[in-house]
């Protein structure tokens, strides 16, 4: 079905690539039009220029969400420039992996930045659109889809730090859940097993060598069965709240 999200507007960060870039295309086709951000401004003038080409309407915005100026600047382009708010996809994230001890901890502080204050910097900038698109919209409901992943769920050695926001993220996401959904925005969270994307070549080298070792026998998820999740979890009806979503490779343990 086409057009489920005709007049709705959605804001998606990590847009550039990935699950991102995936979920901007799923929710272009679906009628929503879609303001793209991330660091990469070439990479998402691309994207929005082939979103615009396929007969939909898609807006290019370069921000960091770890720079709280920045991420309020983006949540107001995208009211201005669209009117209002409907859907927020928060997918930037890194995933930089490795024990403990001896770790780098400067890859800790970009992990707490972008996993978390990121997205917390992006939903508090965005509620107040969000609970005034929910109680004007036909759909009657306003959505905020927090990317996490299984590391959310389960602890590994090696992903400690990693465990740790994620972790962030289901707990703040249940708690906004509980907020917000009287005042009628729904709160998903999406949490992905193995997917190919970029986010494990983020890695030192030694640490990518282990993850591919790792994953070498699996078929990995892409980026498109995540954004088909997402497409899904935000065109359900008003009554109907889907709150976390665990999707794994078939053959991922």
């Amino acid at each position: 079905m086409a057009d489920r999200l005709k007049g709705t507007v959605a804001l998606v960060t990590g847009a550039s690539s990935g699950i991102g870039e995936a979920t901007a295309r799923s929710l272009a086709s679906e009628g929503a039009k879609v303001a793209l951000m991330a660091r990469r401004a070439e990479r998402l003038e691309k994207l929005a220029k082939e979103i615009a080409g396929n007969g939909h309407t898609a807006l290019a915005i370069e921000g960091d969400v770890t720079d709280q100026r920045e991420a309020i600047a983006a949540v107001e382009r995208t009211v201005g420039d669209f009117g209002r708010l409907d859907i927020v996809v928060n997918n930037a994230g890194v995933m930089l992996l490795g024990p403990i001890h001896g770790a780098p901890t400067e890859e800790w502080d970009r992990m707490v930045d972008v996993n978390v204050k990121g997205l917390l910097y992006i939903t508090h900038a965005a509620l107040p659109h969000l609970f005034a698109a929910a109680q004007d919209s036909e759909r009657e409901v306003a959505d905020v889809v927090n990317i996490s992943s299984v590391a959310g769920r389960v602890a590994s050695a090696g992903a400690g730090v990693y465990n740790l926001t994620k972790h962030g993220v289901g707990a703040v996401s249940e708690a906004l859940r509980q907020e917000a959904s009287r005042k009628g925005v729904r709160v998903t969270i999406i949490e992905p097993g193995f997917v190919d994307t970029e986010l494990q070549s983020h890695n030192r080298p030694e640490v990518h060598e282990k993850l591919k070792e790792r994953t070498a026998k699996i078929e990995p998820l892409h980026a498109h069965d995540i954004a088909d999740a997402i497409e899904y979890a935000v065109t359900r009806p008003a009554h109907v709240s889907l709150n976390e979503l665990l999707i794994r490779p078939t053959l991922q343990p």
